[in-house]
């Protein structure tokens, strides 16, 4: 921060924020570089998951139907294998894959006994789990940056906002004086921070609610497929 005895109040001083920015002190800038960097990656990620997740909705919904209208699992495959982001697709064509493996080797079986299908059941539900989580996990990545820029940024913009009113009584102690005039300057400039701060974490605290609510309901609509699916396969091994 400038000296506040050096300091024009007239001249220099005029109240924007883009002249406050370039009058703060060297450690505000750096907060306020930092808290633009928070924002801007923040804002990078709240688009393209709200991009990713909208794909998804969409591409879940194209399944679910191409699901529905068929009478046969095998039937559903290819329509799966067409919808890259929809989760509920990944699940099926995971599941399928490992019933076709439990199939393959139920049919090599030599006793052909109903009780080899049925722990082969496991293998199936294990299979379906770990899609899951996968998909989760593809569904959570990145959201942790929105958390950490919610909670961390007010703090950070916090600590620039306490420096530069250090420096800025540290001004006031050199001059000897303590008018409007020479405080308002210096808590203007740091209050920035602040506002920066609160600037960086408000949208990402708000889409990281909306993202892992939005993801909550993916998990929860898996988690019902698979249990459909693995009704479908118990009913298919049971018959044999």
């Amino acid at each position: 921060m400038k000296d506040i005895g050096s300091l024009d109040i007239g001249g220099n001083f005029h109240g924007s924020l883009i002249g406050m920015i370039l009058d703060a002190g060297f450690m505000v800038k750096f907060v306020l570089l930092l808290l633009l960097i928070f924002s801007v990656v923040s804002w990078a990620i709240i688009f393209l998951k709200y991009k990713y997740y909208r794909n998804i909705k969409k591409e879940n919904e194209l399944f679910n139907a191409d699901y529905l209208k068929s009478t046969k699992l095998s039937d559903v495959l290819p329509a799966a294998k067409k919808y890259s982001y929809s989760t509920t697709a990944e699940v099926f064509r995971v599941g399928y894959s490992e019933l076709t493996k439990t199939n393959k080797a139920f049919k090599e079986a030599t006793s052909g006994s109903n009780e080899i299908g049925l722990s082969s059941l496991d293998n199936v539900e294990r299979s379906l789990n770990k899609a899951c989580n996968s998909e989760m996990t593809k569904l959570e990545s990145a959201l942790g940056f929105l958390a950490t820029t919610g909670s961390a940024s007010p703090f950070i913009g916090l600590f620039g906002t306490v420096w530069g009113i250090m420096d800025t009584f540290k001004g006031i102690g050199a001059r000897g004086s303590a008018t409007l005039a020479v405080v308002a300057p210096g808590i203007s400039e740091a209050l920035i921070a602040t506002a920066a701060g609160l600037a960086a974490a408000i949208p990402a605290v708000i889409f990281y609610n909306y993202f892992l609510n939005r993801a909550k309901t993916m998990v929860q609509e898996m988690d019902n497929f698979s249990d459909e699916f693995l009704n479908i396969v118990e009913r298919y091994l049971v018959r044999k």
